[in-house]
């Protein structure tokens, strides 16, 4: 998996750049967004615009979205390169979701480097972050599949349901976070992942659907996929977390006990406290509540994860849900090739070490 990432990156990239340029320039703006009223600033646009969001996007960030879109149209038996500019509607749609929930979440770091709201100021992040859902929807304004109105009318209204969607997960993520107790349950916790980062796996695989012409079936078949793989991904990402903090390797770009600190309510947690005496529970909720954590807390946390098995059973939910995404591909008539692609990325979600 990694070798196709690898391939296709820079050339989303080189497709995201024709939607959003790194310099941007009166010809560009008035092509774009059309003539100005009375006059455009260019330099300032390129402060609030460009700058951030091209410095996020040059840190890193595997780009497995707009590749298993690709995959997706492959697998259709469409030719993915006439497609591209609608791979990069849910990749800058997700990199939008990550600076505003930095914002929200009062992250530190990034991707190795200070959060873009802590580089560039907290207004210009956010406007920067909320521009990022609705540059990608000019894709299909500007047409470039010659798609007819009907078709672009389905793309529009499933791209306003999914996100409609993201913002439920999204604010049962921040309720939870403004919580003392963890007395949340595992369904509600699934549904939050379901809502904030399935509705972006969802927009991948129907966006694919879409604009190819596939079937309702097909296309309710393949965002379940999608869907499932998304969720395995953010148990997966959390699991990252404990991992490196655990090892203390210092290589993805979080800080040492950084769910923790930011007091996340994750599966894990969630398993913990359902499974540690009633005081090792009350002082878990302690930390996850507390303004800041010393280095020992951070530490007796992650050790109660693992005496309690929730790392290992945060594991298993991950495996049984990426298997479960698999499951969906079956007894659809796609390529073999890229199908068999679709189902190894199920595996990378949550093998992966980065």
């Amino acid at each position: 998996m990694r070798d196709v990432l690898r391939e296709w990156r820079p050339v989303v990239d080189e497709a995201i750049e024709e939607l959003l340029p790194r310099v941007v320039d009166e010809e560009y703006l008035a092509a774009f967004f059309g003539p100005p009223t009375y006059a455009y600033d260019p330099e300032a646009i390129q402060v609030a615009l460009a700058d951030p969001i091209w410095e996020l996007l040059d840190r890193g960030g595997k780009r497995w979205r707009a590749v298993v879109f690709l995959l997706l149209v492959d697998a259709f038996g469409e030719d993915p390169e006439e497609y591209l500019p609608y791979a990069c509607i849910p990749e800058i749609l997700h990199n939008g979701t990550i600076i505003v929930d930095d914002v929200e979440d009062g992250a530190e770091m990034r991707r190795g480097e200070a959060a873009i709201h802590h580089e560039f100021g907290t207004d210009i992040a956010l406007n920067a972050g909320n521009a990022m859902y609705f540059l990608p929807l000019k894709v299909i304004t500007h047409d470039p599949g010659d798609l007819d109105a009907e078709t672009r009318l389905a793309a529009y209204e499933m791209l306003m349901h999914e996100l409609n969607r993201t913002h439920l997960g999204q604010g049962m993520d921040i309720t939870w976070h403004n919580e003392r107790e963890v007395d949340i349950t595992e369904a509600e916790y699934l549904e939050m992942c379901a809502c904030k980062t399935g509705c972006l796996g969802r927009i991948v695989a129907r966006l694919a659907a879409i604009v190819t012409g596939q079937s309702d079936a097909v296309e309710d078949a393949v965002a379940n996929y999608a869907q499932q793989m998304s969720i395995a991904f953010q148990i997966g990402d959390d699991i990252l977390d404990v991992e490196h903090s655990l090892d203390q390797a210092g290589e993805f770009g979080k800080a040492f006990g950084n769910d923790i600190r930011e007091g996340k309510k994750t599966l894990m947690a969630i398993h913990a406290v359902e499974n540690a005496t009633p005081e090792e529970a009350a002082r878990l909720e302690e930390i996850l509540w507390a303004e800041d954590n010393t280095d020992d807390e951070i530490e007796w946390a992650l050790d109660l994860y693992q005496s309690t098995g929730a790392v290992e059973y945060a594991r298993e939910r991950a495996q049984a849900l990426a298997e479960r995404a698999r499951t969906h591909l079956d007894g659809l008539d796609l390529e073999p090739e890229p199908k068999d692609k679709l189902a190894a990325f199920t595996r990378f979600v949550i093998e992966r070490d980065v």
